[in-house]
C-alpha cells in the first residue's frame, strides 16, 4: 500500500477553518460588495449599453441607468451607497458560503485522502493525485452549496431587481415563495461543480507545480495569492456561461420565473453565444480580484488560528 498523500495542509482544527474562512468572508464584504453588485447589474442587462456612433453623454447615461439604477442622476455619494442593496442578504450569504466552502472543503479533501487515497494515486499519480483530491473535494463541497441558495437569489434579487421586495419583508418573501427560492439549484449545481473544482485545482496545481510545496501550509503570502490568481481565473472562465444562466433565473420577478432552457435560447438567438460571456471580462478584473483577496486570505489565516488555538508559536 503506498504512503498516505501529504494532504495539501496538515490537519486544521475545525475551530481554525471557521474562524480563517468566516474572516476572509467578512473582510471581502466590506470590500468588495459594490464591485459584485455592478457586475451582476451587468450581467442581467439584455440590452447593448454602448452603441457605436451614438453621443457619448447618452451612452454614459445608459450605462448610469443601468449600474446605479435609481440613483442615476443621484450625487456620487447617493450613488455609492445604491450599490449596496441587499447587504444584509450579503452578509448572510457570504459569510456563510466562505465557511461552508472554504472551511468545508479540507474536510472533504480529508476524507479523500483518508478512504480514497488509493484511487487518486492509482489513477493520476503521486502529485497529480494529490491536485486531483483537491479539485474533486472542491466539486463535491460546490455542489453542496445550493443549500445557500435562497440566501444568494434574496441578495442577487436586491442587487438587481429591487421592485420585487416593494412592499414585502424577509418573513414575509420566505414564506410566500418556500421551495421557489431554490429556483435554479440545478443550474447552480451545474455551475458550481467545475467552478469549485477549477478554483481549488488551480490552486493546488500552482503549489504543487510551480512552487513544488509539500505542506501548503507552509506557503508563504505570495505563494497563496499566486496559487488564488490561478484558482480564481480558471473558475472564472470555467463557470462563466452557467454563470450568466443562473443570474438571469435569480433576478426574474417572483411571480414571473423562467426556465433555464428558455433564458438559453433566447440568449442564443438575441445574443449569441458571446451572451454566455457577457461580463467576464469585468467579473476577471474586478471580481476575480475578490475571489483571489478571499481566497488568499483563507489560506493565509487558517494556519494562523491553528497555531494561535494550539498555542503554538
Amino acid at each position: 500500500m503506498s504512503p498516505p498523500i501529504a494532504s495539501g495542509n496538515q490537519s486544521e482544527s475545525g475551530k481554525a477553518r471557521f474562524a480563517g474562512s468566516a474572516s476572509s468572508g467578512i473582510l471581502e464584504l466590506i470590500i468588495f460588495h459594490p464591485v459584485d453588485t455592478v457586475a451582476k447589474r451587468l450581467m442581467s442587462n439584455q440590452n447593448k449599453l454602448w452603441i457605436s456612433g451614438r453621443p457619448f453623454a447618452e451612452n454614459k447615461a445608459a450605462v448610469n441607468q443601468v449600474v446605479f439604477k435609481e440613483a442615476a442622476n443621484a450625487t456620487f455619494m447617493k450613488k455609492y451607497a445604491s450599490l449596496f442593496p441587499g447587504v444584509g442578504f450579503a452578509a448572510g450569504y457570504k459569510v456563510a458560503q466562505r465557511v461552508y466552502k472554504f472551511g468545508g472543503q479540507p474536510f472533504v479533501r480529508d476524507y479523500l485522502n483518508s478512504k480514497h487515497r488509493d484511487l487518486f494515486v492509482g489513477t493520476f499519480g503521486e502529485k497529480t493525485g494529490k491536485t486531483m483530491m483537491h479539485a474533486t473535494a472542491g466539486s463535491i463541497v460546490g455542489i453542496g452549496e445550493i443549500a445557500l441558495l435562497p440566501l444568494d437569489v434574496l441578495k442577487i434579487k436586491r442587487q438587481t431587481n429591487p421592485e420585487a421586495f416593494r412592499g414585502r419583508g424577509f418573513i414575509t418573501i420566505v414564506k410566500d415563495e418556500g421551495m421557489g427560492l431554490y429556483r435554479g439549484a440545478g443550474w447552480t449545481a451545474a455551475r458550481n461543480a467545475p467552478g469549485s473544482f477549477a478554483l481549488f485545482g488551480g490552486s493546488a496545481f500552482v503549489k504543487e507545480y510551480i512552487f513544488s510545496l509539500e505542506d501548503y501550509n507552509k506557503a508563504t503570502f505570495f505563494q497563496n495569492f499566486c496559487s488564488s490568481i490561478g484558482g480564481a481565473v480558471a473558475s472564472i472562465t470555467v463557470a462563466a456561461p452557467l454563470d450568466v444562466v443562473k443570474t438571469r433565473i435569480q433576478n426574474r420577478n417572483f411571480e414571473n420565473p423562467e426556465s433555464g432552457l428558455k433564458i438559453i435560447k433566447d440568449l442564443i438567438k438575441n445574443e449569441g453565444f458571446g451572451g454566455f460571456f457577457k461580463g467576464l471580462t469585468p467579473k476577471i478584473l474586478v471580481v476575480g480580484p475578490k475571489l483571489i483577496f478571499s481566497f488568499t486570505v483563507a489560506q493565509q489565516l487558517i494556519p494562523v488560528f491553528h497555531k494561535m488555538f494550539e498555542g503554538q508559536k
